[in-house]
Order: structure tokens, then sequence, then C-alpha cells
């Protein structure tokens, strides 16, 4: 019974975190608020490289079942107004993505519904349903080591992309007279992908993160000449923007660190202020790809702010970086430092510790 009030807790927290930040709120929203399907798994589900989003979640289906349970008492509560939303993946046959293993219609329809806020315009619920339904973007992947075309058996391409039968040169997925477009400047991608009648991101496996980055576009060449243009007409009026952009992110940071050495003052009463503060600097730095970036660090989780404060006492407090300076492997230089972790954070979990 108590396993499952905190469940509760933790699900309507999220929600309500969820509905607070953009207006709506659904089962992906919850499920990445929990920390229970991390953005790589997610990733691969759009992507189509999972069968359904049930097989990348580490918790059992039964445990889903109750959250999504608890989800829909706390939506018939608000009185929020639901829409549902078509879900496809990124291939490029656009086929319908699954949710669950059983595929069953009632199931799948629940996690498709987004609830929306009351105080939203008809004309604002109209342009959300349309944003969201937007097929994901086509993704073509630079690959980290060598690999054979399914189709033409070619095995020097550079890029491919993943069909169910396995890799595929850009030849043989009909890609191959469009042009490589490095990220780096937004306003130059959103104009020449906007311009393209035909366009795919690129992306790479980080090995680090465990997860794909962004590379850049492939677009018509055409539509990248006038992006260029465009992009050279107005370049003074986006330098200032640009600059109003950074000042902007840089208070929503300060704001949100602020916030974040709150929480963990609130779980670790015993941490210093000026720690917690490190902590806060550190997990939530922008680009880092840190627990603070991540959906359930926005929203102040209890597990993720702990995962932050862990991390920071492993590195600070233990002889962890030394161990695997010393050539012991990840996984038994943890279990060896296990102890003084506990340690650390008993003594923290109690004021003045």
């Amino acid at each position: 019974m108590q396993v499952v009030s905190k469940l509760e807790r933790r699900v309507v927290t999220a929600a309500e975190r969820a509905l607070e930040r953009q207006k709506f709120v659904c089962s992906l929203d919850l499920l990445t608020g929990l920390g229970w399907v991390p953005d790589r798994a997610v990733d691969n589900w759009r992507q189509g490289r999972a069968s359904s989003l049930e097989a990348v979640a580490p918790v059992s289906a039964d445990r889903l079942t109750d959250v999504m349970e608890i989800f829909q008492r706390w939506v018939e509560s608000r009185g929020l107004r639901p829409s549902e939303i078509d879900y496809v993946s990124a291939t490029r046959d656009r086929r319908p993505l699954r949710f669950t293993a059983s595929g069953g219609e009632a199931a799948e329809k629940a996690y498709r519904l987004h609830w929306v806020s009351a105080e939203m315009s008809e004309a604002q619920r109209e342009r959300l349903t349309t944003r969201q339904s937007k097929p994901p973007d086509l993704v073509v992947v630079l690959p980290v080591r060598e690999f054979t075309c399914v189709s033409c058996r070619r095995d020097d391409a550079d890029m491919l992309t993943m069909e169910d039968a396995g890799p595929l040169c850009l030849g043989c997925a009909d890609l191959d007279h469009l042009v490589f477009l490095a990220a780096g400047d937004a306003a130059l991608t959103r104009r020449a992908k906007k311009a393209s009648r035909l366009s795919a991101a690129v992306v790479r496996f980080n090995r680090g993160r465990k997860r794909h980055e962004r590379q850049g576009l492939l677009v018509e060449r055409a539509a990248i000449e006038q992006a260029e243009q465009e992009c050279l007409s107005d370049e003074e009026a986006r330098a200032r923007r640009r600059e109003r952009d950074r000042v902007r992110r840089a208070a929503a940071d300060e704001v949100f660190q602020r916030k974040l050495a709150e929480e963990i003052g609130v779980l670790f009463p015993g941490c210093p202020g000026e720690r917690a503060a490190e902590i806060s600097r550190h997990t939530a730095e922008r680009g880092s790809g840190r627990v603070g970036r991540s959906a359930a660090g926005q929203a102040l989780d209890a597990d993720a702010v702990t995962r932050a404060v862990v991390a920071s006492v492993r590195h600070e407090d233990t002889p962890y970086d030394e161990l695997l300076m010393s050539g012991v492997a990840r996984e038994e230089a943890r279990a060896r430092i296990r102890a003084d972790i506990d340690l650390v954070l008993d003594r923290w979990r109690r004021p003045g510790g």
C-alpha cells in the first residue's frame, strides 16, 4: 500500500509539472518525467528500432499499467480535455508506433491521448494537435563502424538508413540526391529544411553519452542556396535576437539551478549549501547531457535529484576516479565505493549532518 501511495505521488507530481510547463500532458511526458523511459530509449522507439515503448521501458508492463490507471484518475479529477495524437515512426514507411507489446486498441488509445488544459482555446488546441501529430524527421545515420547495404551489398557508403531488413545506403533509400548541411547555424538549418521538399536528420551515436546526436541535415542543394540568401538579408537582426536569447537562457538556467539546489537541500538537509549549489551547477550545465538536463531532472524528480547527488559524491568524496585510473573495472569500482557513498548520503539526510 505504501509503495502504491509513493507511486501515486510521483505520478501526480510529474503530471502537474508537465501540465504547468506546456499546458498539456501525455503518457510520454509522464514516463520520461518519472525517469522510467530515458530519452535515448524514446529516440530508438521513434526511429522504429523498438517494437513498442513497453519493450524499451526498464519496468514491467504491470507497473506501466499502474501508472496509466493513476494518470487516468488524475486527468479526470482535473477536468482536462483529450486530444488523440497519431504517433508514426521516423522510417520511410511512416508506420504507426506501438506503445504496448499486445497492441490492444483501448490501451494504445490511452497512450495516444494528450490531455489539454481547459484554459486553452479551441484554436490553440487545434494547433497543438497539428504540431504533435506531425511526422518526425526521417533519420540518416553516420555509422561508427562499417556496414553492408542489405539491398546492393555496397560496403563503402558513409551514411545509412535503417529498415526492418537492415541498413540501406542512401542510393538504395532514394536519398542520394540530397546534400549534407552540417549543424551549427540554426537559421540556415531551419530555412533550408523548410525550402527542401525532402529532408532527413543526420545523427551519429555518441558512445560516451550512449545516445544518437544530431550532426546536421540532408536537404536539396537548391534549398541550401535559397536559405543562404535569406540569411544574408537579415543577418544583423538575427545577431540581436541571438544575444537576447543568450541572456534569456542564462537567466532561466540561473533560476533552475537555484531551484535544483533548494530541492537538494530538501532531500539532503545536511548537505552544505555551497556543495548543493556546486552539484546543481554541474548537473544542470546546458549541453552536458547530465541528469539535470534530462526531463526528470528538469521536473526536479526526487530520484533524478538523488542521482545527481550520488554522482557528485562518487567523484568528489570517494576514491572512485583513482580506482578507474588504476585499471579497476567500472562495476567493480562502483561496488568498492558503494559503502562510502551510503555513509555520506546518510549523514546528509540528517539536518546539520
